[in-house]
This record gives C-alpha cells, structure tokens and sequence, in this order.
C-alpha cells in the first residue's frame, strides 16, 4: 500500500476543460490527446453516442514528463510526471448548466473553435464560464484540414488574429492561439489518418502548467459524475476532489442521500491509491448503495455540506447579458453542481447621506461605502425593482455594490461562499444571446424550511414610501383637515402620530381620522404661518364662489385649485417585518 500511496505523491494532477461550441470537435481532441479513458470518459449515455455530441462531463487523462519549470518548484514536493486530466464539457447550449458543474475544478480551459466557423454563440459563453472560473487558457483552431491547402495558412493567420481581437477585454487577451485537426476527414472517417498539430499542442501545454494550488486542509468536497456497483466489492463513485483530501477507511456522507458510506478503496485512473486530495481524480470505492440513486452530486466530510432552501448572495451582472435583471424574476441558479430555479431580489446599499427616510431610533454603526463592504444583518440595506447598472461608459467597477435574496424552488446542497451563476436557460438555443445573467458568492444561506417566518425578518430590507394629499381646510391655527393622502378603506390607526410635512414648510402630526371618507386632522405643534392661513382661507372662499351658477368664477376656479396646500408623508416600511410598521426619524 506504501508503494501504491507513494505513486500518488509523485504525480501532479492537471485538470484542463475542453469547451467549445457544439460540433467544434471537443471529444474528438480529447480522444486524440488521450492515453487512458477514465470510466466516465467518452460519453456514456446511448443518446449521446447517437447523435455523436457529448452530454456528460468526460474524463479522460494522459501521462507526459514533469516540465523543467515544475521540477525546480522551490523545494516544494518533487513530481515524476504530470498527468493531464481532460475534462470534456458538453457543447450542447442546453447542457450549460453540466458546463458550470465541471468548470469548478479546471486549473487550465482549452477552448476549442471550429476554424471555419469562428466564435459561436456557445464559444462565447464558454469563455464567460472561464473567465468566472479559470485563470489561463488556450485557444485551439480545430479542423484545419477542412481549408484547401493553398490557403490554409493565411485562414489560419486570419482566424488568430480575429481571436486576439475577441479576447482583448478579456482575462484571457494575451492567450496562446494554436491551430490542429484533430480527426482529419471528421468523425466518419477511418482512424488510419494521423491527427495533425496534436505533439506541438502537447508541448504547448507542458509549457502553461503550473503548480495549482491544492490544500488537503479543510472538509471533503468531491464532485461525483459517474456511479456503478462492483458484486461483492461495494459502490464505486468516481469525480474529481474539490477541496480537502481523504484516505481509506474514512468515512464520507451523500447528503442528497442522508447517508454515511466508509471508504474500502481508492483508485486513481485504475491504480489503487491509499489517499487523494484537493484537485485529484479519483475512483472511491464505498460500501453497497443503488448507484441509480446518485448519478451526479457531491460527497462530503459527514455534516460539513448544508441545505438551503434561500440564501443571500453578492451580485454583479454579466455585462454580456441584454436583458434587465428584474426583482421577483425567476432565473436559473448555478450553484455547487446543482442546478435549480430560483425568485430573486436585488438590494443595495442606502444613498449615501440619505436623509430620507432616516434609519429607526436605533441605528446599526454607520454604513461604510466600502467596494467590497461586507453582508451583515445589521446594516440597512435598500430594496431595488431592478439590478443597478452602472454608466454604460464607466468601467463595471463603477457599478454599485449589490446583493440578492434567492429563494429556491426546492432546497440545494453546497458549501457556503461557493460561485453562484444565474441564466435565463429557458431562452431559444438557438437565438444568437448571452444566457448568462449574473453571478456572485453565496454569503448567506437559510437552511430552515420556515425561514420566510424565522430568518427573513432580521433582513433589514426598507422601501421607501411617499404619499401626497392636500390641506381641505383649517379648524384652527394648530389644526387643519386633509384629505387625498388614504383611501377610504385605510386603517388610519397605523398612521397616527407620523410627521408630515406641508408644501408652505410646517410640520405636524396625523391625530386621527375625520368622518368615513378618508380624510384627517392634523396637529400643526408650531401653528400655521400667517401666509399659510391667508392662502387657506382664499382658497376656501374661491372654492365657496365656485358653488354658484355663474361661469365666471368658474372660470377663476382652476388658478387657485392649482395651488392648493400640499400634504407630504414620507415614510420607511421593512419588506419583512412581520407587523408592516412604519417607521420615521
């Protein structure tokens, strides 16, 4: 076992994620790369073999020499050789969310064009994935061997400057272009045709790997893709570690299952192994359960994954997206390897020196407009009917800060502070948009299924609300009579003694209702101005005039009932206080 464990150590892992348009040849450059196909590699599922596209996530993997650049790694741990693991994502549009699920655990993307075709709708959004997710990539010009000899080279000049172009505002704008044929003739044709350009796109790779950052430290994530039993062994799950390590004998939970599994074995592209960690592609073998009750998912430490039926997360638009991102709209959530739809609503951060409305008696510690301030249930925060953009030609830092509350239409399993995305997936495959909507960090999730009654309303989420109504007339110098500013079936009970403020500048109390109508006495504590009485008091005899049958003071009217007496009540409400009180400075 010493031996078998120690062959682990001296090999570092490398996983690169083939993307690329639908029918760009992906596998194809996977099959030609490959030594050894892992179980899942090479689509499994007969609908796929059909119809030649891949649907699952493939794996498969090839061993080469340790690169000069990782042997001398500053006396870190010393590597023999550097397998290379291929995942291979679905170019399928509709299977986006597969692309999501794998592109978490890719140290290097390999995005694949269709040299003829150029970038492609999917092209595009797979290089959002890998911008979201991934720090280096390379650009593959595949099928060459369909440009007629003369001038494929200048195709191919033409076709790598066009991809520099399209990558200059990207992460990825000083990436390597590299053309090839994966399967000269296409996927009919028979396997005696050498691939071409494949050996020099191998050393290319070698050239762009470097040391990943792996930690075996912290609880077991393990991204499952592939399930089957062994009579008389157990079940093996294969996947890929996403964080911490495991060894045999240790004990794992399913949680979509609620179930503890011990460890009987592990395989690393059919060697066995006595441990793996973080960023490694193993097979595990585990005591019996039916494989058809976990085909994908996540295995974790025992208890360290929780389910959340919402959650709070930070939130930035994909600027690619054209459409608005709306309060109460549902969207596609990405999140861990679940996909699941969600109704979200967006909020931010007050106005700075808002004044109005003020924050309750008891303000929380004052709101630093930070760029990166951090979610607290403490802080006030704004409600938003939409998503804020910023100024289409200031940078997307210019962008406020934001969050969003999702609420999931069932519960999801993953850790906390893992990469959220949200896509409208229900827009047509084949229209020529970006699905891709946003995507942010889960901060904060809610993990009791009453968490509407028991967490939302430590949220302290406020809109803002203004009405407007107009002075009728005045009882006294403290005391006038509104009327405009409720309906008639308001319970004005809720609104006693909220300040309001009139438009020639006093202020004063609602004191309570008057009559059955709507209308209501207000308390003016410092009285009305002189001015105000006068203009009052004219109003009212104009209005008394207008009562006779004579059209002259109608036609008087419409001057002086144009400068009626405004009434403003501002006020905040908390979108999840339990008692819809209103609250005032």
């Amino acid at each position: 076992m010493s031996e078998s464990a120690d062959s682990r150590s001296n090999t570092l892992n490398f996983n690169i994620g083939v993307l690329g348009h639908v029918d760009s040849g992906k596998t194809s450059l996977a099959r030609a790369l490959s030594s050894t196909a892992s179980t899942a590699a090479f689509d499994k599922s007969p609908q796929s073999r059909e119809r030649g596209i891949t649907l699952d996530l493939g794996f498969s993997s090839f061993t080469v020499d340790v690169p000069d650049h990782l042997r001398d790694n500053g006396g870190q741990q010393h590597y023999d050789s550097l397998q290379f693991t291929l995942v291979d994502c679905p170019g399928h549009a509709s299977l986006i969310r597969t692309i999501i699920g794998g592109a978490q655990i890719i140290d290097l993307m390999m995005l694949v064009v269709d040299v003829v075709k150029g970038v492609q709708t999917q092209t595009a959004e797979c290089l959002l994935i890998g911008e979201l997710t991934c720090p280096r990539m390379v650009v593959i010009l595949n099928k060459i061997d369909l440009l007629p000899p003369n001038k494929r080279q200048s195709a191919i000049e033409k076709m790598t400057k066009k991809m520099h172009r399209t990558l200059q505002s990207t992460r990825f704008k000083e990436c390597p272009v590299i053309a090839v044929a994966a399967k000269p003739g296409g996927p009919e044709a028979p396997d005696t045709e050498e691939p071409h350009g494949v050996p020099e796109l191998i050393e290319l790779l070698k050239k762009q790997t470097y040391l990943p950052q792996r930690d075996p430290g912290g609880d077991l994530l393990m991204a499952v893709d592939h399930c089957f039993s062994i009579r008389g062994q157990g079940t093996v799950m294969t996947g890929t570690i996403l964080q911490g390590s495991l060894a045999i004998n240790d004990t794992l939970e399913i949680p979509s299952l609620k179930v503890i599994k011990k460890i009987k074995s592990v395989q690393m592209f059919r060697k066995p192994v006595s441990a793996a960690m973080q960023g490694d592609r193993v097979g595990v073998c585990v005591t019996q359960f039916d494989p058809k009750l976990l085909e994908r998912g996540v295995v974790c430490t025992p208890g360290s994954l929780r389910t959340f039926y919402a959650a709070i997360i930070s939130v930035r638009k994909i600027s690619y997206f054209k459409g608005s991102l709306a309060t109460r709209a549902k969207f596609h959530i990405t999140v861990g390897h679940e996909t699941v739809m969600a109704r979200v609503m967006f909020f931010g951060l007050p106005p700075v020196g808002a004044s109005e409305p003020p924050s309750d008696p008891t303000p929380p510690p004052s709101q630093p407009c930070s760029l990166e301030s951090p979610f607290s249930f403490e802080r006030q925060y704004l409600y938003q009917d939409e998503y804020v953009t910023g100024q289409r030609e200031a940078s997307p830092a210019a962008e406020p800060e934001q969050w969003a509350l999702l609420e999931f239409e069932r519960p999801v399993t993953c850790p906390s502070l893992c990469l959220v995305i949200g896509s409208k997936l229900d827009t047509d495959i084949h229209a020529n948009v970006c699905r891709l909507a946003f995507q942010g960090r889960l901060l904060q999730g809610f993990g009791d299924k009453g968490y509407a009654e028991t967490a939302l309303p430590r949220l302290r989420i406020y809109k803002t609300k203004h009405k407007e109504g107009q002075v009728e007339r005045v009882t006294d110098d403290y005391t006038v009579i509104g009327r405009n500013l409720f309906k008639k079936e308001t319970n004005l009970q809720l609104f006693l003694g909220l300040k309001v403020t009139l438009s020639t500048g006093e202020t004063g109390i609602v004191e309570g209702g008057f009559g059955q109508s709507g209308k209501f006495k207000i308390r003016i504590q410092e009285g009305l101005l002189p001015e105000t009485k006068q203009l009052l008091s004219s109003t009212s005899k104009k209005k008394g005039k207008g009562g006779s049958k004579g059209g002259a003071a109608n036609e008087e009217e419409p001057k002086t009932e144009s400068q009626p007496v405004g009434i403003h009540l501002h006020f905040k409400r908390y979108v999840f206080d339990p008692h819809k009180k209103m609250v005032q400075s």
